[in-house]
């Protein structure tokens, strides 16, 4: 039986807009070749292509390489168990949006009559 990686502490996230492969290999504990497989694996894993198809990924990338990470090293799913429970969050982070927008409509229509008796009491 293999043993799961030891967790290690992860360095935190610079505040920059692009990060190279190196330097989110080194963010998130994975090794470059291992982040390029995960791209094809994990369609919400997009890193931006410039010059010499060099990969530059943002923030929420190495976000998401990280939750990946965890799924696959602390989590013990399959790749394609990952995979499921991240379309499973996507889902429920659409849900939880569509929930709020909702939300916020009623409470303008709300904030809108409580405005019209306010005026109406003024009047």
């Amino acid at each position: 039986m293999q043993s799961s990686p030891k967790p290690i502490a992860l360095p935190p996230i610079p505040a920059k807009r692009y990060f190279t492969i190196g330097e989110v290999s080194e963010l998130c504990g994975v090794k470059p070749h291992v982040l390029r497989y995960w791209e094809q694996e994990f369609t919400q894993l997009k890193p931006v292509k410039r010059r010499g198809n060099r990969r530059y990924y943002q923030h929420h990338e190495v976000l998401l390489v990280r939750r990946i990470r965890d799924l696959l090293y602390r989590d013990g799913f399959t790749i394609s168990g990952a995979r499921n429970k991240l379309e499973d969050l996507a889902e429920l982070n659409r849900e939880v949006v569509d929930e709020v927008r909702r939300s916020r409509a009623s409470i303008s229509e709300v904030r809108a009559e409580l405005q019209g008796l306010l005026d109406a009491l003024r009047a």
